[in-house]
């Protein structure tokens, strides 16, 4: 059977290859005295509130489980128009936002809608691995563009504009940022769409971590900016709603027949189920229910990142939002004679029976230093990982 040089192209997603093989291993050790901790997965420890399982299942007994249009239902549009104006102050338009089957669908409808075959789409060096594959999966190139740490792995305006080239469409960005927690600062975010603007390009931005920023100074939606941006959100993380595949895009206003076309054939629409459950997301019960969730995220944040440093680990920027801790583990791995990332994580899962997530997925070689670790598990498994940690390091020190 031939296969598709378009599939070909899409590396495996080793995110959930590790996973796999630390799935296999938590089967083994499930019950010894140190069963498998998974801090692994970007996915919220945390589950839907009480008031959306309740909305879900009122949809259900009511038999509201017929399609919607592609762009979502309508109410729910503006309840997330709604959401704009009260936590970000920035007005958008119910009629400007798709409601779409996750952040993935929406990704892949933006790509869809705006590149063509040999179109390059510049993206930071770390990023989330499955953003570069969108991008090749509509045929186009993505250009990954070395960041450091003084930069807050994020692009700067400088480095987009000496990359650009005649084939260049435009620039994915994350804020926060998937696998570093990092966000753009606003006045380098707004360079950057001048640079994108200025050569008539794009600017697509994933914001699916907004809701989860730590920091005033970052946690404000680029849509603020222009509205010729184009973000990307969910309702997965902040919302807690990972496996209910709802999220959604938001364009400028001519480019909505277009993605809705596009939505119409490949998705026909997003559950419609989850749709009606997330209109209780937006519920003040709802709402303060996330903020302290979001208050507890920072706490796991702030105990853990030190914890990390103190074993020898080095974390070069503390993230500002999502939940994650992107760390060198060069000198840790160094002691117990490990070469890199991808053999750490392995040996983690066996020695520690922790699983983390090796840098391999997120960029180029120079990431193959990094692991990252989710801090969306809970305080007393981050607790248990750092005694984990510390007592494999030990056993490797000679008396």
């Amino acid at each position: 059977m031939r296969i598709s040089k378009r599939a070909e192209r899409i590396e495996p997603f080793y995110v959930m290859e590790v996973a796999k093989a630390a799935s296999a291993v938590a089967r083994e050790v499930a019950h010894t005295d140190r069963p498998m901790i998974f801090l692994n997965i970007g996915e919220p420890d945390f589950t839907a509130p009480l008031p959306v399982q309740e909305a879900a299942l009122r949809a259900v007994r009511a038999g509201a489980t017929q399609y919607t249009h592609a762009t979502g239902l309508e109410v729910l549009r503006e309840r997330i128009s709604g959401w704009y104006r009260e936590r970000f102050n920035v007005d958008v338009p119910a009629r400007r936002i798709v409601v779409t089957a996750g952040a993935s669908a929406a990704l892949q409808l933006a790509c869809l809608a705006l590149i063509e075959a040999g179109d390059e789409i510049l993206l930071p060096d770390p990023s989330y691995p499955c953003n570069r594959h969108f991008v090749s999966a509509a045929d186009g190139r993505a250009v990954l563009i070395p960041t450091t740490a003084e930069e807050r792995f994020q692009l700067s305006a400088a480095k987009v504009e000496a990359a650009w080239t005649e084939r260049t469409r435009g620039v994915l960005l994350a804020s926060p940022s998937n696998p570093t927690g990092t966000s753009i600062e606003p006045g380098e975010l707004r360079r950057i769409h001048e640079v994108v603007t200025r050569r008539g390009g794009i600017t697509l931005i994933d914001e699916i971590y907004l809701g989860l920023s730590y920091d005033e100074t970052f946690g404000q939606s680029a849509l603020g900016i222009d509205d010729q941006i184009i973000s990307i959100n969910s309702f997965s993380k902040y919302f807690s709603m990972t496996g209910w595949r709802l999220g959604w895009l938001v364009v400028p206003e001519p480019l909505v027949p277009v993605v809705e076309r596009l939505a119409q054939n490949l998705f026909i629409c997003a559950s419609t189920v989850s749709q009606y459950a997330a209109l209780a997301c937006f519920e003040p019960e709802s709402i303060a229910e996330y903020e302290r969730r979001r208050a507890e995220f920072k706490a796991r944040r702030d105990w853990f990142i030190p914890q990390l440093e103190a074993l020898g680990f080095k974390v070069p920027v503390v993230p500002d939002g999502a939940f994650y801790a992107w760390a060198d583990c060069s000198a840790f791995a160094e002691r117990l004679g490990i070469a890199n990332s991808w053999d750490f994580s392995f040996e983690a899962m066996k020695k520690a029976h922790l699983a983390v997530t090796p840098g391999r997925d997120f960029g180029s070689a120079e990431t193959a230093r990094f692991v990252r670790f989710s801090t969306a598990s809970s305080m007393a498994h981050l607790q248990e990982s750092v005694e984990r940690l510390r007592a494999w390091a030990g056993a490797a020190v000679p008396a």
